[in-house]
C-alpha cells in the first residue's frame, strides 16, 4: 500500500531524499517522469500534427478546420501551462501528475473512435488540458528532487518530451497509416503505462512536497521578472527556429524536387539531434552555468542556421544534426534558469519556459507562413538565420548564476 501523501518518510527514505546528490546523479523517479513526458509529447506534440491528413480525410475537413485541431491543441496545452503553473504554485498536488498525463494520452487515443469532427476537437481539448496540467507539476517535482544536479535532472525530464515529439510522426507512418484512425485505440495501453509510471512516484513526490511545506526557506530568493521576460524572448527565438526548420524545410526540399519522405526523415534527424543536445546541454550547464550554456548554444548555432537552406546531400544531414544539437542544447537549461529567476513561482516559470514559449512557436509558424506567401520560402530562411543572433544579444544582459539566490 502506498504511504499517505502527507506522512513522514521512514529514516532510510528520508536519508535517501535529503542526501546531497553528486552533480551527475539524477533520482530514478525523474527517469520515470521522463518516460511519462515521452508518452505525453509523443501523443499531443508528435502524433496529432501528423494525423491532420487522416482527420481531414475521415471527416471531410477544410484546411482551416484541420488547422483548428492544432490550434485547440496548442491553446489548451501550451498557453494554459503558465496558468496551471501559477495555480499549482499555491496548490501543488502529487496526483496532478497521473491525472494530467493519462488524460493527455487517452484523449488523443480516443479520437480514433470519434464519431464526428466536434468530438475530435473535444477530445483534443481534453488531451491538451491534461498536458498543460502535467508539465509544470513534472518540472516542479524535478526541481525539488534535483539537488545540485539541476541541469542534469531537468535534461532527463525534457529529453523525454523531445524524443516523444520526434517519434510521433514515425508512429503514425509505421502504424496508423496501415490501420486507419481506429488504430489509435491501441494507444490506450500507453495511457495505462503513463499512469503506472507517474503513480509509482506519488509517494516520493508527496514526501518532497511535504518537506517543501515544512521548509519554506528553501525557496529563498527574490524574483527577477525583467530578466525572466528577456529569457522568455530568447526561448521564443529558439522556438521559432525549431518550428521553422521542422515546418518549412520539407516544403523547401519539395520545391527542389526532393521526395517528401526524405524531407520528413531529415526533420526527424534534426529533432533527434536536438534531443541529444538537450541532454548533454543540461549536464554541461551544471558545470559552466546556465547563462554561458545558453549564450554558447545561440552563438554556436549561428553558422549552421545560415547553412541549413544551402546544404544538400550528406552536408545537409551534418548541418541539421549540428544545428539541432546546438540550438536545442539549451532546452532544459532555460527551464532551470527560469526557475532560478522566479524562485517563488517555480510552476509559473516552468509553464512560461515550456508551454507559453511553445505556444508562441505556433504564432511564429503562422507569421513565417504569411511571410512565405508574400516573399517566398527564401525569406523565411533568412529570418531563421537571424533568430539565433537575436537570441544571443538578448542573453547578454541576463544575470549570471552566481548572482541568483539558490544557484547551483
Amino acid at each position: 500500500m502506498l504511504p499517505a501523501e502527507g506522512s513522514e518518510p521512514t529514516n532510510a527514505t528520508s536519508a535517501a531524499v535529503d542526501r546531497p546528490l553528486p552533480a551527475t546523479r539524477v533520482p530514478r523517479a525523474v527517469w520515470a517522469l521522463s518516460g511519462a513526458h515521452l508518452l505525453n509529447d509523443l501523443m499531443l506534440a508528435g502524433v496529432v500534427p501528423a494525423l491532420l491528413p487522416l482527420y481531414r480525410s475521415a471527416f471531410h475537413l477544410s484546411y482551416a478546420q484541420a488547422g483548428a485541431v492544432l490550434l485547440v491543441s496548442n491553446l489548451t496545452s501550451s498557453v494554459m501551462q503558465p496558468l496551471f503553473g501559477y495555480v499549482t504554485d499555491r496548490l501543488p498536488r502529487s496526483w496532478f501528475l497521473p491525472l494530467g498525463v493519462s488524460l493527455c494520452v487517452a484523449g488523443v487515443a480516443l479520437t480514433g473512435a470519434a464519431p464526428s469532427y466536434g468530438w475530435v476537437l473535444a477530445l483534443v481539448t481534453l488531451a491538451g488540458l491534461g498536458s498543460g496540467l502535467f508539465h509544470p507539476e513534472a518540472s516542479r517535482a524535478t526541481h525539488l528532487a534535483a539537488g545540485p544536479a539541476r541541469g542534469a535532472a531537468q535534461a532527463v525530464l525534457q529529453v523525454g518530451g523531445n524524443l516523444g515529439m520526434a517519434l510521433g510522426p514515425l508512429a503514425v507512418s509505421l502504424l496508423i497509416l496501415r490501420t486507419g484512425l481506429r488504430g489509435l485505440l491501441g494507444f490506450l495501453i500507453l495511457a495505462l503505462a503513463a499512469l503506472l509510471l507517474t503513480g509509482a512516484v506519488l509517494p516520493w513526490y508527496g514526501r518532497l512536497l511535504h518537506r517543501e511545506a515544512l521548509q519554506p526557506a528553501a525557496r529563498a530568493g527574490r524574483n527577477r521578472p525583467w530578466a525572466l521576460a528577456l529569457l522568455v524572448l530568447v526561448v521564443v527565438m529558439r522556438s521559432w527556429s525549431q518550428i521553422g526548420v521542422a515546418g518549412f524545410l520539407p516544403m523547401l526540399y519539395s520545391q527542389r524536387h526532393i521526395p517528401l519522405a526524405r524531407g520528413e526523415l531529415l526533420t526527424f534527424v534534426f529533432l533527434l539531434a536536438g534531443a541529444a543536445g538537450t541532454y548533454l546541454g543540461g549536464l554541461l550547464s551544471d558545470r559552466i552555468g546556465r547563462k554561458w550554456l545558453l549564450l554558447g548554444s545561440m552563438l554556436l548555432s549561428i553558422p549552421f542556421a545560415w547553412l541549413v537552406p544551402q546544404a544538400s546531400g550528406l552536408l545537409a544531414v551534418a548541418t541539421l544534426v549540428a544545428f539541432g544539437f546546438s540550438i536545442l542544447s539549451s532546452f532544459a537549461v532555460t527551464v532551470v534558469y527560469g526557475q532560478m529567476l522566479l524562485p517563488s513561482n517555480v510552476g509559473l516559470a516552468s509553464g512560461l519556459m515550456v508551454g507559453f514559449s511553445a505556444g508562441m512557436g505556433g504564432l511564429g509558424a503562422m507569421l513565417l507562413g504569411s511571410l512565405a506567401d508574400r516573399a517566398g520560402l527564401g525569406a523565411v530562411f533568412t529570418v531563421l538565420a537571424w533568430l539565433p543572433v537575436a537570441g544571443a544579444l538578448l542573453t547578454l544582459p541576463l544575470p549570471h548564476d552566481r548572482t541568483l539566490a539558490g544557484a547551483a
